[in-house]
């Protein structure tokens, strides 16, 4: 009897410690890839209603002149898209914990005879039964659905990582887009002083009687065209300033200005070196989890075939001797048409799928990390060649065409030629250094490693 009631303890001990649980242990998720990972990221707190106070540590600089890395620090501790993506992980741990609980116990009651006529009348002949039923899952069903509900969490921790290198990507483009709209708005500042004192060139040669008004006429169509081209850039920087503060949340940019080394050129370590590394790329990464997923999902619906065991034990009541018995039963589905077949082989169909949807993945980054590593390529080429030969060039031709048709030695069309020549030649020298910097970006998230760490040898450089 000892025994017996120390069993039933231990039994009803263990369904309370199953009810009172409120949390699973905490995903520990993918070691995160070198790209980023000094900076703090912000994550979902366990409660739900709780904030684990991370968006205060960064505030919005008001102001102030804003860096590319607290750009990013900014960007990884507000970022909405990478709050919401916190959350699943979140939710993949509620599921893991009711995937650990046991079915409830069922308690019924079941009263008959009772409320008729003769020796039924009232309760007089009534019997009253009290069951007291279990589920018992059979064919490790429990420890499946525990595996699957992790492997579940894990694949979201590595959506987690997939994110924060896409808001450090994202974070890092729109900083280039502030940079490049003001040196847009630089260059279009300098085109309309140029153009300005071409025109009082003009108009002192013109009151000199040295060249037509019609020059005139042609500088002050010039100075209106940059004012206009002015206005633009102006415009353009605005929205390229909100687009960046968008990337930690903020409705309105409140810095003063981006801060960075737009010209700052490196070499480019050869693309053998980059593509050893694509394997850290969270996209092909993380199936090796994804496949213990589907494993783990096969294990379940196979362990689907075997019925559940549902055991009930309790006790009758017979109004008229007053004596309880005790009444026991069990019941067991007959597997005899449905043996979860289609589930098994759509669980095999999907373990099927993950093989070609892999290489697909696979390819697909390889593919764009190629083709990003050419354009950066390319770019880093065309920027050091205008930096190094055509810039110089450019502007010893126009500081010679502006004195000289100072002195009356060339005319109007001859300083316009030099100076479109010089501007398009810093046109395409910003345009060629943003679309470095941006590649560099691209690639960097496509191995989740900074370029500036894998090693260049000295004939590479």
């Amino acid at each position: 009897m000892a025994k017996t009631r120390l069993g039933l303890a231990c039994v009803v001990a263990l369904f309370i410690a199953q009810g009172c649980a409120t949390r699973p242990p905490e995903t520990q998720g993918p070691e995160p890839r070198p790209l980023g990972r000094e900076f703090p990221v912000r994550a979902a707190p366990r409660d739900a209603e709780g904030d684990d106070g991370s968006a205060a540590l960064a505030e919005e600089p008001v102001g102030e002149e804003i860096t590319l890395r607290r750009a990013l620090a900014l960007a990884l501790l507000r970022s909405p898209k990478l709050s919401a993506v916190s959350w699943d992980i979140r939710i993949g741990e509620a599921r893991r914990l009711q995937a650990g609980l046991f079915p409830n116990p069922e308690l019924e009651v079941e009263v008959e005879n009772f409320g008729g006529s003769g020796e039924f009348a009232a309760f007089l002949g009534s019997e009253a039964t009290v069951v007291l039923s279990q589920l018992v899952e059979l064919g490790g069903k429990r420890n499946a659905r525990k595996q699957v509900a992790a492997f579940d969490a894990e694949l979201a921790a590595w959506d987690h990582e997939a994110a924060r290198l896409a808001v450090l990507t994202d974070t890092t483009l729109a900083f280039l887009d502030v940079l490049a709209a003001q040196e847009q708005l630089r260059l279009a500042q300098d085109a309309h002083r140029v153009s300005g004192e071409v025109l009082a060139a003009a108009v002192a040669r013109v009151k000199a009687g040295k060249v037509s008004p019609l020059e005139e006429v042609r500088a002050g169509v010039a100075v209106s065209k940059s004012a206009i081209n002015l206005e633009t850039a102006r415009r353009t920087l605005e929205g390229a300033r909100g687009y960046l503060a968008a990337a930690w949340g903020s409705w309105s940019p409140g810095f003063k200005h981006a801060t960075g080394k737009l010209d700052a050129v490196k070499p480019v370590p050869p693309l053998e070196s980059i593509e050893g590394l694509v394997a850290r790329n969270p996209d092909i990464a993380r199936w090796a989890q994804e496949m213990e997923q589907r494993l783990a999902v096969l294990s379940l619906e196979r362990a689907g075939r075997v019925p559940d065991l549902t055991v009930g034990a309790g006790v009758k009541y017979i109004s008229g001797p007053d004596t309880p018995a005790f009444v026991f039963g069990f019941s067991i589905p007959i597997p005899f048409s449905d043996r979860n077949q289609g589930a098994i082989l759509e669980a095999e169909y999907q373990i099927a799928r993950a093989g070609d949807a892999r290489k697909v993945a696979e390819v697909r980054t390889r593919a764009a990390l190629a083709g990003a590593y050419h354009v950066l390529a390319s770019a880093h080429g065309t920027a050091v060649s205008l930096r190094d030969d055509v810039l110089p060039a450019a502007r010893r031709a126009y500081a010679a065409a502006s004195e000289s048709y100072k002195e009356g030695k060339l005319g109007y069309l001859d300083v316009l030629d030099a100076q479109r020549t010089l501007m398009e030649a810093r046109q395409g020298h910003v345009d060629a250094l943003i679309t470095y910097h941006k590649a560099v970006a691209v690639v960097e998230s496509l191995i989740g490693t900074g370029l500036a760490d894998i090693p260049i040898s000295e004939n590479q450089s």
